[in-house]
């Protein structure tokens, strides 16, 4: 097959997990014996074609005065681009968008050059502000669902966001699949390729766990919780305990949070964190914790099980999918900071029970969650979507 796949970040760009998610699936889909194109943004000194482990990648520009005017000019080019390579490349199968940003170009494609298009959602806008409350959530709203309604099958990453899809952007359940996301595990170190305890005593003192958080800075994933938790866990723990909140964005309200709990010298925001050095703080870390109150599906857990850190989740969206309680993780109730705290004390307080989970969550990625098995449900779906439009008189 030869797939048009569209795609608003792509490495070196990395906005959020898209990023990786294309950047991971798509080498497996080449391995499967299929060409893959992907039109992204342009970005830094990234050159604008090259080819990255088997992938095509196309970057076109975008730019505007405010985030719609951005997002309105990328699917213009994105548009202009792809027509291009359909009428030069040619023999396309199909094309696969992935989210809404890029849903102009992807319809645009479809209808023009009569090619199926495959839509994966990876999170919906009513999802992370629990509804829609103003005209600006409307209208991404609205582009989540004209892009389930223009795709032949939507895929998403989690049981609960087949549900979602279904209720929230009206797609009848049979045109959804379900493909988890993955994680490449052997790329993370192991505390014998540096020097773990001079890394390690950046963030906390020797005496100290270290507790952390990853992610985005923002309101969904519950990281009020965990620091309206801390306090029960330093209290139990005698104090010794770092969390560390790794990630970039606005955290002054966190900060204050921290202030006004009396634990700020507790509380240790590193901002962004590249990845090489993500990457050795999470082998050296006691416990990972992702609180969120919004979660399609949680990849960031899947980073701890591959470095073997102990995981604590909210029972939020796909989390409790991802993480199996007291078998590969602790799964807590939601915005619930004493039902939080718990779970870090378990884990904290019951080294055994650390090392049974870490051991069961390593073993968890490779039955469920490889990139290459992954792939091959992909494939699946490709090929329906394939076999079916050759039955279709457009």
């Amino acid at each position: 097959m030869k797939i048009l796949a569209l795609s608003w970040e792509f490495p070196p760009r990395i906005v959020g997990g898209i990023a990786r998610h294309v950047a991971e699936l798509y080498p497996e889909i080449v391995k499967l014996g299929h060409e893959v194109h992907l039109i992204t943004v342009k970005f830094g000194e990234a050159p604008l074609y090259e080819v990255v482990d088997g992938i095509h990648i196309h970057r076109v520009p975008a730019g505007g005065h405010h985030f719609f005017q951005w997002v309105g000019n990328m699917n213009e080019h994105i548009g202009e681009h792809g027509g291009k390579l359909i009428l030069e490349e040619k023999n396309f199968d199909l094309i696969h968008a992935h989210d809404w940003l890029v849903a102009d170009s992807a319809i645009a494609l479809k209808h023009i050059f009569k090619l199926p298009l495959v839509g994966t959602i990876h999170a919906t806008e009513w999802g992370r502000h629990n509804g829609i409350h103003n005209q600006t959530q409307h209208y991404i709203y609205s582009k989540e669902h004209e892009l389930t309604f223009n795709s032949w099958r939507v895929i998403v990453c989690s049981n609960y966001m087949k549900k979602e899809v279904e209720h929230i952007l009206t797609c009848p359940a049979d045109k959804i699949d379900v493909v988890y996301n993955g994680i490449k595990s052997e790329k993370k170190p192991n505390k014998d390729e540096f020097d773990a305890q001079a890394w390690r005593a950046k963030f906390a003192t020797e005496e100290e766990k270290i507790v952390y958080y990853l992610g985005r800075m923002t309101p969904e994933k519950g990281i009020a919780v965990l620091i309206n938790a801390a306090p029960i866990v330093l209290h139990e723990l005698g104090g010794r305990v770092k969390f560390v909140i790794v990630g970039g964005g606005k955290t002054d309200y966190l900060k204050q949070l921290a202030w006004d709990l009396g634990i700020s010298e507790k509380v240790y925001f590193t901002g962004f964190m590249s990845e090489e050095d993500l990457d050795k703080f999470q082998v050296i870390a006691d416990c990972a914790v992702f609180p969120s109150l919004y979660e399609p599906f949680g990849i960031v857990a899947l980073e701890s099980f591959a470095t073997r850190v102990p995981v604590v989740v909210s029972n939020a969206g796909g989390l409790p999918e991802v993480v199996q309680h007291g078998v590969t993780g602790i799964v807590t109730e939601v915005n619930n900071p004493e039902s939080l705290a718990w779970g870090i004390l378990e884990i904290l307080q019951k080294e055994d029970l650390g090392q049974y989970l870490t051991k069961n969550a390593f073993h968890d990625l490779k039955q469920r969650f490889d990139w290459a098995m992954l792939a091959k449900q992909t494939e699946i779906v490709y090929q329906r979507v394939v076999n079916e439009r050759l039955l279709v008189d457009w």
